[in-house]
């Protein structure tokens, strides 16, 4: 067996000085460590020939699997191991993305994207050939990435732990190395797996700052996320963009004066800018090659991109996505510039995703910066400020946490562990976006109602696309034909920018229309994928021949694809979702006027959502693809005091027909218990003896607790059929909801057989010492808010009041208290007339003071009443001096 040279393959690179202790720990029993290392120590092209000779060491020459973000980044470190050991792609080193494997019997090192080693994982959850796993650049926290580490807790544990035969290795270039090391060691004992560090070997790096100039409009428009005037509502600026290219040309002309081997390296969010970039160079540095790099290139483009130009060639910018922020090392760059953007996955409070343009954090600014600084000085240009950096995120939003889950739930639960439980993931899938994934896999027939994978669900998990897409895939063949739905998934798929699609109400029956009769690179990738679809359904579904009558196969795959997207047009230009969502199409969209719409695009736009992409479909095929969506029932409501019901045929929250219709007892009772429990219980209201019932029973439970029932709205709704439910009968029956009296109801509540103690424990009135009964007001329930102020009644507080005339207190030297003595009632001593005179909770201090003061202010006032200097000795009176 071939092995590898690491003394020659490590010559020039900083990692080589880290091999033997990266041995030393792969050595022992741990079988796991974390390599943290900067971009360009040479981590990516060392580690994994030293893990293989160490397997090899062992008596286990299964393939070494290493992990990369992207297919690009896969491809070239391939074939960068290869030619270090003068071999050819495929022999020693090999590498596998999706539509292309380069690999043989004799590959020991194999490249892959994550996606590839999940969906290898689910068909041999083993690794059998395998004896390690190394997984590049995790602090990029991608969502497969983040699975991989997770799952990969289970495999390890499956091949015997500490004990057994898989090592796997975790590669950061970010400090947060030690985090990834402590959930590495949950796949065995618990502690920590070592940590292997780098040092960096960055040359002298300047950094310059070159903002945009501030204009009125610029100033303006404030973009998210701290982008400042970069962004506009619409994304990204042209003005903006073009300063990028006028700061980069510059920069280029400045840096090829003083050095004429130097390359440059621009970064923007996205294609779109990248294309725009691109040619705004092509004008403004015509001795230059400038090249493109992104994502939905050819991989024969992207891999010029990366390598080093030849004798002889131009110099070279290369404008790219955050693609070459860290996996990569693009040959010759020494200069940067940088935009400071990055576009990421979001999630709305709709539910929609997609990809926003925002900051990028000041760790993704950092790597980018350090590619100009890899093989000697360098100089990173910022289009910012400083101000705009320090503002920036610290590091990038893990994906999880703003993504689509929907193909990661389906991942999780073919792997047998739903929604990710039992593995140590770095982050839990969140709450909300794991609901709905599972809504949406429910509906596709994909999971059980414990969430494990169906046999339909697996069979949507083997084809490597979102889970709607291969069910429009296999779906969508029997109805239009294998061929005809492999094409426009493939167009969903895609880049819908690249494929002439418009920002706002494209039609994506006539781009796949220009599409089939094109020529060029976008046709040519576009074929790939139907042939890979094809090829990867064509074991499951038969191929048919043929489209569908009428020429509609795009909207009948489009919305098979995405039955919550479906729309019906709801006013001019405006659409209701089966989701429930509203969302415009553009003002003279070619889609406008349709009835019905398949969407494959919808997108957040300030407050608005907007309709990007769709095909006109008919309603027949709008229930065809969404029939699980389908509803036919009764919907009763109490409103006005009546109970009104209507029959309604719904396609999600598509209204399709509504009829008037009589609600049954159980559908009028239940539309009366709904209103209380949304409205409360003023849809009846309390009468004054309910109301007054209502606060002695919450005296009680607040005093005593158990038995006495808690009487406060939240806990009355919970338990509305134990008091109510004759009530609730009655109105469901049509009585009147003004008629009802909430006092006979309540006292159902009241536990027996405590309840004989009652009147005497809260009483409803107070006998006096004139012989007369003054009633006692409790105070609010608990938790019910304060007193009504407009109650004509002295509010009572957190204790019983007593309002009575002071003359009827005479002699009354202990104040008495309520609940067997626990709650002192609080007194309001009213003048003849009735107007409060003092508050007191002590009567006898009363009398001993402050009686004195009121007598010598009322009793000219009121000479028809006994104002006695003695108090303590006067009869008490509820009558004037004549009748005593």
């Amino acid at each position: 067996m071939q092995g590898f040279d690491l003394q020659h393959i490590g010559r020039g690179l900083a990692f080589a000085r880290s091999l033997a202790e990266l041995r030393s720990a792969l050595s022992g029993p741990a079988s796991r460590a974390v390599v943290q290392a900067p971009p360009g120590t040479g981590k990516t092209t060392l580690v994994p020939p030293l893990v293989a000779e160490l397997a090899a060491a062992d008596g286990a020459p299964g393939r070494v699997v290493v992990t990369q973000p992207r297919r690009v980044a896969a491809r070239a470190a391939a074939r960068r191991l290869a030619h270090l050991t003068g071999t050819r792609v495929g022999e020693l080193a090999g590498y596998s993305v999706r539509g292309e494997s380069r690999t043989s019997a004799s590959t020991r090192i194999e490249f892959v994207t994550a996606g590839i080693l999940l969906r290898r994982l689910l068909a041999d959850p083993g690794l059998e050939s395998v004896s390690a796993v190394v997984m590049d650049e995790v602090h990029e926290r991608a969502l497969e990435t983040d699975l991989l580490l997770g799952i990969l807790a289970d495999v390890h544990a499956l091949r015997g732990g500490a004990d057994g035969d898989l090592r796997v290795v975790a590669m950061s270039a970010t400090v947060d190395a030690p985090r990834f090391a402590s959930l590495l060691g949950r796949y065995d004992d618990g502690a920590p797996a070592p940590v292997v560090d780098s040092p960096s070997v960055l040359h002298p790096l300047e950094v310059r700052w070159a903002p945009m100039p501030s204009a009125p409009a610029a100033r303006a428009s404030r973009g998210p996320s701290g982008a400042g005037h970069r962004l506009d509502e619409r994304g990204v600026r042209r003005d903006f963009l073009d300063h990028v290219a006028a700061t980069a040309a510059g920069a280029h002309a400045e840096a090829l004066a003083a050095d004429p081997g130097v390359d440059a390296l621009v970064f923007v969010p996205g294609a779109r800018e990248v294309s725009h970039v691109v040619s705004a160079l092509e004008r403004r540095a015509p001795d230059a090659e400038i090249l493109a790099l992104h994502g939905q290139l050819p991989p024969a483009e992207q891999d010029r991109a990366v390598s080093g130009r030849g004798p002889g060639d131009r110099p070279r910018i290369v404008v790219s996505t955050a693609l070459a922020e860290s996996s990569l090392t693009v040959p010759g760059v020494r200069l940067v510039i940088d935009s400071g953007l990055s576009r990421e996955p979001r999630r709305d409070a709709r539910g929609m995703s997609g990809l926003v343009t925002v900051s990028a954090s000041r760790a993704a600014c950092e790597q980018r910066a350090g590619r100009a600084a890899r093989q000697g000085p360098g100089t990173v240009v910022r289009c910012f400020d400083e101000k705009t950096f320090a503002a920036a995120p610290a590091y990038i939003t893990p994906e999880i946490q703003t993504a689509d889950l929907t193909q990661a739930v389906l991942t999780l639960a073919c792997w047998g562990s739903p929604g990710g439980r039992d593995l140590p993931l770095p982050d839990a899938p969140p709450a909300p976006a794991l609901g709905e994934a599972e809504l949406v896999l429910r509906g596709l027939g994909a999971l059980d109602e414990a969430g494990h994978a169906t046999d339909e669900g697996r069979r949507l998990a083997s084809v490597p696309a979102d889970p709607r897409l291969a069910r429009a895939l296999f779906d969508g063949a029997g109805r239009v034909g294998l061929r005809a739905a492999a094409e426009v998934v493939a167009l969903l798929a895609g880049d819908l920018r690249a494929y002439g699609i418009g920002p706002a109400g494209g039609d994506l029956a006539r781009a796949l229309s220009g599409l089939r009769g094109s020529r060029g690179p976008e046709r040519k990738r576009w074929d790939d994928e139907v042939r890979r679809l094809v090829r990867l359904a064509a074991d499951v579904v038969p191929e048919k021949p043929g489209r569908a009558a009428g020429g509609d196969e795009t909207g009948r795959v489009a919305a098979l694809a995405n039955p919550e997207w479906i729309a019906r047009r709801v006013g001019e230009n405006e659409y209701l979702l089966a989701s429930g969502t509203r969302a415009q199409l553009a003002p003279g969209s070619a889609l406008s006027g349709h009835e019905w719409l398949a969407a494959a695009e919808v997108a957040r736009q300030g407050s608005r959502a907007l309709l990007r992409a769709a095909a006109p479909i008919a309603e027949d095929v709008a229930l065809d693809a969404g029939a699980h969506l389908l509803t036919d029932r009764v919907e009763a409501g109490f409103d006005g005091g009546r109970v009104r019901a209507r029959r309604e045929r719904r396609l999600g929250a598509i209204r399709l027909e509504s009829t008037p219709v009589k609600a049954d007892r159980k559908q009028a009772r239940g539309a009366v218990a709904r209103a209380l429990r949304a409205e409360g219980l003023d849809v009846i209201g309390f009468s004054d003896a309910a109301d007054a019932l209502r606060r002695r029973m919450g005296l009680l439970h607040g005093v005593l607790g158990d038995p006495w029932p808690d009487v406060g709205e939240e806990a009355l709704l919970e338990r509305l059929d134990e008091w109510l439910a004759p009530e609730i009968d009655r109105l469901a029956g049509g009585a009147d909801a003004r008629r009802i009296d909430l006092t006979d109801p309540l006292r159902r509540l009241l536990p027996w057989p405590a309840a004989s103690r009652f009147d005497e424990l809260a009483p409803e009135r107070m006998r006096v010492p004139s012989g007369n009964t003054a009633r006692v007001q409790y105070p609010q329930v608990e938790g019910e808010g304060a007193e009504d102020p407009d109650a004509g009644e002295p509010p009572a507080g957190d204790h019983p009041v007593v309002a009575v005339k002071l003359q009827e207190c005479f002699g009354w030297a202990e104040t008495p208290a309520l609940v067997d003595g626990r709650v002192p009632v609080l007194f309001h001593l009213l003048s003849p007339a009735g107007r409060p005179l003092a508050v007191t909770g002590d009567l006898a201090s009363f009398w001993s003071g402050p009686y004195a003061q009121v007598r010598a202010e009322m009793r000219g006032r009121y000479p028809k009443h006994p104002w006695p200097e003695d108090p303590w000795t006067a009869p008490a009176t509820g009558r004037t001096k004549n009748r005593m």
